[in-house]
């Protein structure tokens, strides 16, 4: 039997680097990073930011196409043109490296949106060289299907006397870009170094396939396992047979997104009949095919994009009132949820809340789930979690939820509740941990068998004891200071079932801002900033904005500038910056929420030119007379130029009137 064992080590290790596509009992969370046109929101640095927000709630950010695309307007990425190159209208390659670092020490893992069904081309022909490590990869006219763009794409090639690839394409034509043939040794090279580089390099933990429906899911499961990657899901828009006979052609080696899980959502709400949650058949309905279920309840495509170029686009969106309950929906049940980040926007805490309750009673990717009442006014239903716990979600008119004996209510809100089984044996608090705006309550609940178990708690961080404040379930205690709340339960003098929360008050603290702009390399004379954003103070009243007359002197350079107000820590501001007539003009330039430094370029992209940030080189000491070295300037700044009307409550390094001052 022992000269068998070499032969065993070697299977499991050639096992280990192949693809597993999405590992059973996940009990992981996602987040959709973006929306549609999301430019703001999605900037590589602003997520960044909220990486310590996310830390224990979400386990993975899928973010947009990252690579570099033949415009250098703004675009979402789906006509990608480099491999290679990863400066995008989210922001620059350094920033998009930082915030894959920065995730990852926080425990965030981050999935790439992986688009090689189609590639841009400059003309229709010509792809780019691109050198990595040495090796110069290009994609050839053969590279692309022969019925490309419906037989537009051959005639073409016969006009120029080019010569295609002799394969049609395997699935469904994509029109605008050139489908790629898979069969294509040369494609097959180029897209395994270019998920290795995606993996390998940059740091991205997962892939998000785009249009998967364009070629065979065999290509799939080749490339990631030339990447050796763990987590993949693709995007199959269809119904359960066809997306399940996807996942088997990729060897059970990728995921796929359930889209019938949000269809069965909008039906439920838009038909006002809460048994459709049960009535369609979704991809989380199938044990087989579960673990590789991503459930959603909305996304970029789906979502309501209002007007552009003459047409209405809206698909199937989620609206309120029924946001909430939709995603508290999705987090109850089996499957991988992924959140929209417009929700997680608007209801960050609720879904934390939601997030814990998951957690808590270990419900995962592969859990079993049953009806427990279902009709056209409500539907409750519950998953089985870890050692026989159970979390149960109702949805619908919650004038109607009923309580189970064996369960305990823990969370409600608009048309949802959540209960938790007796056994879980916990306490439960209603309130994430986080730092709050004011001022808040938080429900203390004790979930257990004992009907007379107390709750005991403290708020100076210490473990609680049997003599510690004791009081009974449901009781709300007042949170208005830092505190650090542990609460547990007190059953037959002991004490079990500890939970802790870390929490914070602070309000937010508005501050000023400056946005400089150089027109240097341009020679205008004139300059107009147009901006737009969610604080009206920061929205110019019509194109083309604002005559900007005021000029600094920084680093011997004259810039124009204007100063700018954040209200909330949602706010963020847009520009674009013009001569004053419209035209010429730049670019849009988005997500901006502290002091920068614009040059206008003379680099032209459809008619605009093109906006280089340098605010990593003027500020990269205190170079600029504008922060706070005026004595007649009450406003406190920090190194970046961030203004507070006031002195401020945070530590740190401040300039105040041309002085260095340690805030402690």
């Amino acid at each position: 039997m022992k000269r068998f064992y070499p032969f065993i080590v070697a299977l499991f290790a050639t096992i280990n680097i192949q693809a597993q596509g999405w590992p059973a009992q996940y009990g992981g969370v996602m987040l959709q990073g973006f929306s549609w046109d999301s430019y703001d929101y999605s900037q590589w640095s602003v997520l960044e930011s909220q990486a310590a927000d996310m830390k224990g709630f979400i386990d993975f950010v899928w973010v947009p196409q990252s690579g570099k695309c033949l415009e250098t307007t703004q675009v979402m990425g789906y006509m990608p043109y480099y491999y290679f190159r990863h400066d995008s209208s989210f922001g620059t390659e350094a920033e998009l490296r930082s915030m894959i670092k920065t995730f990852k020490e926080n425990g965030i893992r981050t999935m790439a949106d992986v688009v090689v069904n189609h590639h841009q081309t400059d003309g229709w022909f010509d792809f780019p060289a691109e050198t990595y490590n040495g090796v110069t990869y290009q994609f050839k006219s053969t590279d692309i299907c022969r019925n490309d763009d419906g037989g537009a794409t051959l005639k073409q090639a016969n006009a120029q006397g080019v010569s295609l690839s002799p394969n049609n394409d395997e699935g469904e034509d994509f029109s605008g870009g050139r489908d790629l043939d898979h069969k294509s040794e040369n494609v097959q090279r180029i897209i395994k170094a270019y998920v290795k580089y995606l993996k390998n390099d940059l740091g991205y933990e997962g892939f998000r396939y785009d249009m998967v429906k364009g070629f065979d899911g065999s290509h799939v499961a080749d490339y990631n396992d030339a990447a050796a990657i763990e987590y993949s899901v693709g995007e199959h828009w269809s119904g359960v047979s066809e997306i399940s006979s996807w996942i088997k052609a990729t060897g059970y080696k990728s995921a796929a997104f359930d889209f019938q899980f949000h269809y069965a959502m909008t039906d439920a709400i838009n038909q006002n009949n809460w048994q459709q949650l049960n009535n369609h058949k979704t991809l989380m309905h199938d044990a087989n095919f579960r673990r590789y279920a991503v459930t959603f309840v909305e996304n970029h495509d789906i979502q309501d994009r209002g007007t552009a170029d003459g047409q209405y686009y809206s698909k199937d969106p989620i609206n309120e009132p029924y946001i909430l309950a939709a995603n508290a929906y999705l987090l109850a049940m089996p499957g991988t949820p992924c959140i929209f980040q417009p929700h997680w926007r608007a209801y960050e805490q609720e879904l934390k809340s939601m997030i814990e309750a998951r957690k808590l009673a270990g419900i995962t990717n592969t859990s079993d789930f049953g009806s427990y009442l279902s009709n056209t006014a409500y539907c409750q239903t519950f998953a089985k979690g870890e050692g026989n716990k159970r979390l149960m979600v109702a949805v619908g008119d919650e004038a109607k939820f009923s309580v189970p004996n064996n369960y305990i209510r823990i969370l409600s809100g608009s048309h949802y509740a959540y209960f938790l089984t007796k056994n879980s044996e916990t306490a439960w608090a209603d309130k994430p941990s986080g730092t709050y705006d004011e001022a808040f309550d938080v429900t203390l609940t004790a979930v257990s068998e004992d009907a007379g178990a107390k709750l005991i708690y403290t708020l100076d961080g210490t473990d609680p004891t049997a003599g510690s404040t004791q009081v009974s379930s449901g009781t709300t205690v007042r949170i208005d200071k830092a505190c650090t709340l542990k609460v547990a339960l007190l059953t037959g003098g002991k004490v079990t079932g500890l939970t802790t929360k870390v929490y914070a008050i602070k309000a937010f603290e508005p501050y000023s801002f400056k946005v400089y702009v150089s027109t240097d390399k341009v020679g205008w004379k004139n300059i107009n900033f147009y901006s737009w954003g969610t604080n009206n103070k920061n929205s110019s009243a019509a194109w083309p904005g604002d005559r900007i007359t005021a000029t600094e002197t920084v680093n011997g350079r004259t810039w124009y500038c204007k100063e700018y107000y954040i209200d909330s820590k949602n706010d963020l501001v847009n520009f674009v910056f013009s001569t004053g007539t419209g035209s010429p003009q730049t670019v849009d330039k988005t997500g901006v929420s502290k002091t920068a430094y614009f040059e206008v370029s003379t680099t032209m992209s459809n008619g605009k030119h093109t906006i280089s940030d340098v605010t990593k080189e003027m500020t990269s000491g205190i170079h600029a007379p504008s922060i706070g070295t005026s004595h007649d300037d009450s406003g406190w700044y920090e190194i970046d130029g961030r203004r507070y009307d006031r002195r401020p409550a945070n530590r740190g390094l401040y300039i105040y009137q041309g002085k260095k001052y340690v805030i402690r």
